[in-house]
């Protein structure tokens, strides 16, 4: 099978079709840095700026008689905007953060925007020699790709149909960003909790339309398994751990007490939810279904500037390591095939299930260096932060380059915007991440911001690097029944069939209420049922609009938070 030819005439890399992409993608960048460091997830901005793209140059195009906006256009703008905006996955809210709080060592902005974007750079180009084997001749589903390109097809075929979910877009995010501008500038909205003891374990009212909103995205099975992990964690293990004088309260405790509580449970927590996804992940790739099929693996075309920006990607990634972080230049070379392998792995699950295993990918990488390198933070971070952050690229491009191949896109000039959206991004990433926590020891695993992928990966290094032995006897305990439980549960979620995992509860979910305050977990589980609530009521609009609502509670929350924080900087 060979790739749909483009026509010469056609439109597809333009100016204004990436000019726009980027703009979008500096605009969204900041929400995912935003909602990353609050919840440890972050969302993909290729529906938004598709529907943006559209409805804007569509109305360009009627009023002042300009040129139609194209297919291939809104493919370019989506492409370059959601590369720019999963900037993330290159380590800013998770190894980074966690490399400062052992290490004290906080890297100047242009060293980190270099490291961010190599990683990120090394990504594209795993991308593109795996895109003939899993694209063209495997013809994986990519389930997010599928997704980008229904919504494409969808608003070119009916162009009203772009304005109505604009419109909602714009009233959810405007509604949230309001919600949040009173809550910080005009009156804070009260955080009440039923009883004084309650509000220690972090059981509170949190006015969020962000949570609503990602409730509303991650859906019913999600948002319960979260509710199922707070009552665990924040409702039967914090006031046993009080109880039995595992965990002491400082004598005039006052409020919620999750700085406290959290150095205990997140081992049981990490264990679970690490546990789980390399167990699924070992499973989907050892079961026949998830194997290449015979002939999928063919010998990429040899070209030269695809070689030359492989080879940049290796150079910059190596030299970065040995210059920033002083890594020996051996193991800064030894995380290059590492990073291809897991890179490649993530690319077939991804593939397969639709969801990136990028924290599975993070953890088995500290694991391999824990081994290598024994006791280096370093090493057991930034060079686990490289399979990472190729990882999150590579997968991100491949789901575009699905949404390409299906509609006769170029690969080479998706690759082209997917380069200028990460340039950018970790521009535009790295400042927002420094405006929002400029003092990472004492801002992040708060209540504020709870940051729990920072925190994974804080605790793993140091569990590889002290030792376990380090840790207290009853948290080595409740590592094990973490870990066996997440070992069940990853092996459940890739056995058993589609229709029987929905009873499941979801492995990521369950560990992540160990990690976040309980008031979190509710507020998301409201958006979840809620939103479930609405589409069983009302299935066709449920179906054309929650998502997109849920988006726009996202990004006006999280936008108008960076901006807040922006504000108060300056005064």
């Amino acid at each position: 099978m060979t790739d749909i030819p483009v026509a010469v005439s056609s439109r597809e890399l333009t100016a204004r079709a990436l000019l726009t992409g980027l703009l979008l993608g500096a605009l969204l960048t900041p929400s995912n840095v935003y909602s990353g460091l609050k919840i440890g997830w972050s969302f993909n901005m290729s529906v938004i700026a598709l529907l943006v793209g559209f409805a804007f140059w569509q109305s360009v195009a009627s009023t002042f008689g300009r040129p139609r906006w194209t297919l291939l256009e809104s493919n370019i703008t989506q492409t370059t905007a959601s590369s720019c905006a999963s900037i993330i996955s290159g380590g800013l809210v998770a190894p980074i953060p966690a490399y400062t709080l052992l290490t004290g060592q906080q890297l100047g902005s242009p060293a980190l925007m270099a490291w961010v974007f190599s990683v990120s750079f090394l990504g594209v180009w795993v991308a593109w020699y795996l895109r003939p084997s899993l694209i063209v001749s495997a013809g994986l589903r990519f389930p997010e790709g599928m997704a980008t390109l229904a919504t494409l097809q969808q608003i070119f075929s009916h162009g009203a149909e772009a304005g109505r979910r604009l419109w909602v877009l714009g009233g959810a995010a405007l509604l949230s960003a309001a919600v949040k501008l009173m809550d910080t500038f005009v009156w804070m909205l009260p955080r009440w909790a039923p009883s004084t003891h309650l509000e220690r374990l972090t059981f509170t009212f949190e006015p969020s339309l962000l949570l609503v909103g990602f409730g509303g995205i991650i859906g019913l099975r999600v948002g319960l398994s979260l509710l199922l992990g707070a009552l665990l964690a924040w409702g039967l293990l914090a006031p046993w751990l009080l109880a039995e004088g595992l965990v002491r309260l400082p004598a005039a405790a006052d409020g919620p007490q999750f700085a406290v509580l959290i150095e205990w449970l997140l081992w049981p927590g990490v264990s679970l939810m690490v546990c789980a996804t390399l167990t699924s992940l070992g499973v989907r790739l050892l079961r026949p279904r998830a194997m290449a099929k015979r002939g999928d693996w063919r010998l990429p075309r040899v070209a030269l500037w695809p070689a030359v920006g492989l080879g940049l990607a290796v150079v910059l990634v190596v030299m970065l390591q040995i210059g920033l972080f002083g890594i020996h230049p051996g193991l800064a070379l030894l995380s290059i095939p590492l990073a291809l392998l897991l890179a490649t792995v993530a690319a077939r699950v991804v593939g397969a299930t639709g969801i990136p295993p990028i924290g599975a990918i993070g953890q088995l990488s500290q694991l391999g260096f824990g081994v290598f390198a024994p006791g280096q933070v370093p090493v057991n971070l930034m060079s686990a932060n490289t399979a990472g952050g190729a990882a999150g690229q590579c997968t991100d491009l491949l789901n575009d380059f699905k949404v390409g191949h299906a509609i006769g896109a170029a690969p080479g000039r998706q690759a082209v915007a997917q380069c200028l959206g990460i340039l950018l991004g970790s521009v535009v990433g790295v400042l927002a991440y420094q405006l929002l926590i400029p003092d990472p020891q004492s801002m992040l695993i708060t209540p504020e911001w709870p940051a729990p992928a920072v925190a994974t990966w804080k605790a793993v290094a140091e569990a590889l690097t002290g030792g376990l032995g380090a840790l207290p006897l009853d948290v080595r305990w409740a590592m094990l029944v973490g870990a066996l439980c997440g070992v069940t549960l990853g092996a459940l979620e890739a056995l058993l069939p589609e229709r029987r995992v929905h009873w499941l509860p979801s492995s990521a979910a369950l560990g992540l209420a160990f990690i976040i305050p309980a008031s979190i977990s509710l507020m998301m589980t409201f958006g979840a049922v809620l939103a479930w609530c609405f589409v069983s009521r009302w299935r066709s609009l449920g179906e054309r609009f929650v998502i997109v609502a849920a988006a726009g509670l996202v990004a006006g929350e999280s936008m108008a938070g960076v901006g807040a924080s922006l504000w108060q900087l300056l005064s």
